[in-house]
Parts: C-alpha cells; structure tokens; sequence
C-alpha cells in the first residue's frame, strides 16, 4: 500500500520501520514541527523525524494539520491509507476520508478502556493485570472508532511505565502492519466500541507526582511504577524534593521486614524503619520500602548508597508538597 504515516514520539518509530519493512510504500511521514530543547535552544528533531530521514522519506511538519494548504498537501500523495501512531493533533473529517482505506490508528489499550493521550501510564497507575494494543478506523471522535485487531500484553508485576512503553511500541508495530494486511485481504469485519468502563486516560503532568502519603501503598508504590520514567513520583524530605523511583509493598504489619511496633497510630509519611538496604515509610494504608531514589543534583542511586552518604533517621517526615 502507499501509505502517509503520521507519528510524532519514539512509541510511533517502531511502526514506521514496520511498515517499510513489511513492502509498504511509505509515501510521507507527517510530524509535529521540531521543538527547541535545553539551554541553547537548539532545535530537536522528533523521533519520527529522525526515523523517516534515515529510511529516505519525505517530511511534513504542520503546525495546523487541519489547515487547508495542509489537506491539498496531503492530497498530492494519493495514499491508499494513513497510519496515525500517536500524532499529537487532532484531524478533521477532510482527511479522515481522504484515502480509499481511511485513517488507521495504533493505540496503546485494550480498547474501549483507556481511551486518551496516556493510556500506558494510567494502566499501571490503575493497577491493571493486562493491558495491551487496539489498531482502529479512526473517526472525528477521541479513540472512539470503530476496533480491527488487539493484541494483549500481560504485565509484571514490577511493571513501568517505561518497561510498558516499549512493550507495546514492539506489539503496536506487528499488529499495523497485520491490520493492513488484513484490511487489503477483506479479512477483518470493524466492530463498534462500547462505553469505556475505565475514565478518560488524560495526559501526565508534573502535578500528578506528588506523593500523597495519606494513600495506600499500594496506589503510591504503581503510582511510582506508572510515571518512571516521566515525569516521576516525587515528595518533600526536609525542604528537597526527593523522587522515588522503586519500593515494597508491606501491607501487614506482622510480616517480619515490617515490624514497626505501633505503626499503625503512625502519621502517614513517617519514616518508621532505616535499614542499610531501605527505609520504611508509613502510609495511610501498609508500609512502603523505598529501595531506590533521587535527590537534586544527584543521579538516580539505591537506597543503600543514598543512606550511606545522608542521615535518615526514624521519626523524620516525607510530606506532599505544597505549592503557592
């Protein structure tokens, strides 16, 4: 098939290569327009970029896709279908129904749950046992097209959002490009999507990693799993602003490696324990073991080598962070 291929972050390289590897004519990839990073300001080309650069194909970065000059541009091309790999920007119903084959799209859930521009991060906030890939027939609403294929992928139980990540780039990229060998062969019948059982999987921000210490531990210990690797679970230790990266969870306070005496009266966010591989940390429900943190100015270290070079003592309070 000529295919236009629309992505924009490293989750939609996987299926560009896919695609072109898999005999697809890849026509134009279509990408949100470079942005300045860092001090210098310096331009960074988008990973989609950089990918169609190197296989030869052509690059259209629009701030405006839904712009009319865009659309005539899209038009020159004469694709038999468009793939939309998270994209960034929302398309109008002219391009939608511009190619014979429609507008497909990989999207990183179990369809119709997650909908929305996080669903990889929200799955292992929320706890989920599966999640896994939907490619879809996109339509003018928010992942509500109509489903082609799936593909599951059953979590570890120390599952990241990063780990998750690429679990799924690797699955989304397989199931395109059986989609669109599925979609020329007639093989695949659309269904329709129902209501998602879960709430609209909305994009991460800064905010959302602010440890709340009156939450169990196991909500702040997937809270941490979910945002590794951005933008981070983070809390206040002595006016710094400490992330954790990994912990245990210690429901009972029975259990030998928990044993915290009165622990339960104690106030969520006290540092119940310190041993030399871990310290203890009460929450509103259970222990949690932090095992590995950052500190400003400082490289992500286990926690043993963080308490061989700070003192951390029982008694002391992490706190969620106050802002304004």
């Amino acid at each position: 098939m000529r295919v236009i291929f629309m992505g924009t972050p490293d989750f939609s390289v996987g299926t560009l290569n896919a695609l072109a590897e898999a005999g697809h004519d890849v026509v134009l990839a279509v990408t949100q327009p470079d942005k300045p990073k860092g001090r210098g300001g310096k331009y960074q080309l988008t990973p989609v970029k950089e990918a169609a650069i190197g296989r030869g194909i052509p690059v259209f970065q629009p701030k405006r896709v839904r712009a009319p000059e865009c659309i005539e541009e899209l038009k020159k091309y004469k694709a038999d279908i468009m793939v939309v790999v998270a994209f960034g920007q929302i398309l109008p119903k002219e391009i939608l129904e511009m190619t014979p084959y429609g507008c497909v799209n990989v999207h990183a859930s179990l369809l119709p749950k997650y909908r929305g521009a996080a669903p990889i991060q929200w799955a292992v906030i929320n706890g989920e046992k599966v999640s896994g890939v939907t490619t879809m027939q996109m339509d003018e609403g928010l992942d509500t097209g109509d489903m082609l294929l799936k593909t599951e992928i059953v979590l570890d139980e120390k599952e990241t959002g990063e780990s998750l990540h690429d679990k799924l780039a690797a699955a989304g990229a397989k199931l395109c490009v059986e989609t669109l060998k599925a979609l020329e062969e007639g093989s695949v019948a659309p269904q329709k999507q129902g209501e998602s059982p879960t709430e609209y999987a909305r994009m991460l921000d800064k905010s959302l990693g602010n440890i709340d210490w009156n939450d169990s531990a196991v909500s702040i210990e997937r809270l941490m799993r979910g945002l590794n690797s951005w933008p981070g679970a983070y809390t206040d230790w002595n006016g710094k602003v400490m992330k954790l990266w990994t912990a245990d969870v210690c429901m009972s306070q029975e259990k030998a490696e928990c044993e915290t005496g009165n622990a339960k009266k104690t106030v969520p966010g006290t540092v119940i324990k310190v041993e030399k591989d871990g310290f203890y940390v009460q929450t509103g429900e259970g222990v949690l073991k932090v095992t590995e943190l950052q500190i400003p100015g400082k490289k992500k270290m286990d926690a043993a080598a963080f308490l061989r070079g700070y003192k951390l003592q029982e008694g002391e309070k992490l706190r969620k962070i106050i802002y304004g």
